[in-house]
């Protein structure tokens, strides 16, 4: 019996079409068996052979988005931020409102500097999951970056929680109140040292204390200071950048501006001077300041002078601040 041309055509094409599907499922199965070869080494560290199988498994878009994102992750691991960058973005041209792609765009940029648009992603995180409070914490440190400090402080007021049982958010809080030159930043710093001790944060708070006219406690906060740091011929600067010297040429500032007709204050410049101390710059800033005795200035220009003729030291490899 001969069948109709009609009918052929259509078996032909049922049978084409279930051949396809079963290609395209195999196709899948595989692209799927791929991408869990290439997280398997991931997991493990080996991200040139992750990179091989994650590359594979992008081809279809069962597994595309996943495995983009993760090559992404290997970019920023092995350091190839511009490369994390067109991984995250490409994603974020497909899937706008994508929160890890978003996140992991914003943090590439700030390895590669761009703190700007990094602002921006931040910003956008923040609109469609305000109550995290790790993108929070992380848009304020951007926003300290870019000189935005009232800003984070308005970020951060935000979750008055994690304020109360976070210590960097505490921390952060405090740095942008004080680049404000705000006093409510005596009391966050204050209340960060209650449970936490770090040189670096009590260094910012000694600075505040003196910012704010409060000299005794400042003058306690710098001594406390020197009980923990190493001279400048020990251990060198802690992680923050503090030395002993710079320390005690604090006091030594402190007291000239504090109290002027006190002559500790030429004691504590000479003890700086002995610990290390041989900033010129910081020595001639002095002589500007209209607060500081005529006779505490003669000290200062003979200290000087001294530390130009190497009879205490030289101002060659003079301590750049803190």
């Amino acid at each position: 019996m001969n069948m109709k041309p009609s009918f052929l055509l259509l078996i032909c094409f049922v049978f084409s079409g279930f051949l396809f599907s079963c290609m395209s499922q195999a196709q899948a199965a595989k692209a799927e068996e791929y991408y869990a070869l290439g997280m398997a080494y991931f997991d493990l560290g080996r991200y040139t052979e992750a990179e091989k199988w994650l590359n594979q498994a992008r081809v279809l878009d069962k597994t595309r988005l996943a495995s983009e994102y993760n090559l992404g992750r290997i970019a920023f691991e092995t350091g190839r931020y511009e490369d994390a960058i067109e991984f995250f973005d490409g994603i974020l041209k497909k899937d706008p409102d994508n929160i890890m792609a978003l996140k992991a765009a914003a943090y590439s940029r700030i390895k590669t500097g761009d703190f700007d648009q990094a602002e921006a992603l931040y910003e956008r995180v923040l609109l469609l999951v305000p109550e995290n409070v790790d993108d929070g914490y992380n848009y304020a440190l951007v926003l300290n970056a870019v000189n935005k400090p009232e800003k984070a402080e308005d970020v951060l007021s935000k979750y008055p929680y994690a304020l109360l049982d976070n210590k960097d958010i505490l921390l952060l809080y405090a740095r942008s109140q004080r680049a404000q030159r705000k006093p409510e930043a005596v009391d966050s710093y204050s209340q960060w040292l209650i449970n936490n001790s770090d040189p670096q944060a009590q260094y910012e708070f000694a600075l505040v204390l003196e910012e704010n006219g409060l000299y005794a406690r400042s003058l306690e906060e710098y001594r406390k200071l020197l009980v923990v740091l190493p001279g400048d011929s020990g251990a060198g600067p802690n992680e923050g950048g503090l030395r002993r010297s710079a320390i005690q040429f604090d006091i030594a500032r402190l007291l000239f501006i504090a109290d002027a007709e006190n002559p500790q204050g030429i004691t504590e410049l000479e003890l700086a001077v002995s610990e290390g101390f041989s900033d010129a710059e910081a020595l001639n800033k002095l002589l500007d300041d209209e607060r500081i005795s005529s006779s505490a200035k003669e000290a200062i220009r003979k200290t000087i002078d001294d530390l130009k003729s190497g009879k205490k030291g030289s101002t060659d490899g003079a301590d750049e601040g803190i």
